[in-house]
């Protein structure tokens, strides 16, 4: 890494977790930064001279106090969190560089999900029938009571429900539950979870960069299947609901007291065009979206989260790094999520139709490991992606969908 040039009148930025595309943007920007990372980065840190704190982001506890005034001695402006499990942290971090002790009750409502959904219900934002459970009774009763809500007669196949670790990104113990012999099938370890109704609608994610309380860039990420494929920009079929959904944005950034950073909700938009409010992070989100982005519009997210939270960003500097939603878009990236589909794989084979395609750019999938593939309990994790790029939207979306029904592990 390059000595770094960083100008003095910016802000000072501690990135919490391990990402090296995040690290590789810090350095080429114009901020200082230091990498707080656990001990096996540092290694590698001393090597590629990256700055470096070392910590462990265990549980929160006492000690949590403790990186907070590491980093303020060296003068650190903000921390920003990259993944689920340092969201906390920057928030009780934050609270201290900031003297704000909100901003670390905030983290804690964007990190637990049964707090998220009912601070959102305060805000007059729609979600669906929510409750935890603390054991398998508490899941058969919840299913019995949204059934008879949805007026199920005996016979009548059962509205589905989900269950979410209170604490786990995105698809990370999600299952889905249909009935009562299937609740047996959840080991006992997996409790307190959060239950919620089945909703049918659309679902996509939203990415929002937030400066001043106001929204900066604001991308709609379209799933053609759930924990399998994503494309940006999105179809003009859901950029129509744009309005609404920047709505939606400005009730969250104002039920959740957002000031400054980024946002990665998840929303469900049914056929009537009601929209319903699924969860929210305060990080990155996963399947490489802010990759997919710089390929379709040319900047780099993880710099425009560096100006999001940087106190010390300025109006003019944020409105000219951000390009215009869509139109400014040189075309549209997606990614394929590839899960081997049989149960027992020798070697990794990249069907020619997915490598000869225009659209087919690159693919990080490494020979299988072992030759038995595990069983996915929940939504489990892909094996690697495999990148696109096209003009068309919906060559995008049909192209990866049909990926569902290739083989790439045979």
């Amino acid at each position: 890494m390059t000595e770094q040039n960083y100008n003095p009148e910016k802000g000072y930025i501690a990135l919490l977790g391990w990402s090296l595309n995040a690290i590789e943007a810090a350095d080429k920007f114009d901020r200082r930064y230091v990498v707080v990372a656990p001990d096996w980065a540092e290694a590698y840190c001393t090597e590629h001279d990256i700055p470096y704190v070392p910590w462990n982001f265990e549980r929160l506890n006492d000690r949590s106090v403790e990186i907070a005034h590491i980093l303020q001695d060296k003068g650190v402006d903000v921390a920003i969190p990259l993944f689920e499990e340092t969201v906390e942290w920057a928030g009780a971090i934050n609270s201290v560089l900031m003297g704000n002790p909100r901003l670390f009750g905030q983290a804690m409502l964007l990190r637990d999900k049964a707090l998220m959904k009912r601070r959102a219900q305060l805000g007059g934002i729609r979600v669906g029938i929510f409750e935890e459970a603390h054991d398998h009774d508490d899941v058969i009763r919840f299913l019995k009571r949204v059934n008879q809500t949805l007026l199920k007669l005996d016979g009548d196949p059962n509205d589905p429900i989900h269950l979410k670790a209170f604490d786990k990104a995105g698809c990370l113990g999600h299952r889905v539950i249909r009935t009562p012999d299937e609740v047996d099938t959840i080991p006992d370890e997996e409790f307190p979870v959060l239950m919620e109704s089945h909703l049918d609608g659309w679902e996509f994610a939203v990415e929002a960069w937030i400066h001043n309380g106001k929204i900066r860039f604001l991308n709609i990420s379209e799933y053609v299947t759930l924990g399998y494929s994503v494309f940006v920009p999105a179809t003009p079929d859901l950029e129509k609901y744009r309005a609404q959904i920047t709505a939606e944005i400005e009730k969250l950034i104002k039920t959740f007291d957002i000031e400054f950073g980024f946002v990665h909700p998840e929303y469900f938009v049914t056929s009537d065009g009601t929209m319903y409010f699924g969860e929210v992070a305060y990080r990155p989100p996963g399947f490489k979206v802010f990759e997919l982005l710089e390929r379709a519009y040319g900047f780099n997210a993880y710099q425009g989260m560096i100006l999001a939270f940087d106190p010390k960003t300025t109006e003019e500097e944020i409105a000219a790094f951000f390009p215009k939603e869509v139109v400014d878009a040189k075309g549209y990236a997606g990614c394929f999520g590839v899960y081997p589909r049989r149960r027992v794989v020798s070697r990794l084979e990249i069907p020619e139709e997915t490598e000869n395609h225009e659209y087919f750019e690159s693919h990080e999938l490494t020979p299988p490991m072992e030759e038995t593939v595990t069983k996915r309990t929940a939504f489990g994790t892909h094996w690697g992606l495999v990148y696109f790029f096209g003009e068309d939207p919906y060559v995008m979306r049909d192209l990866l969908k049909h990926q569902e029904e290739l083989d790439f592990y045979v």
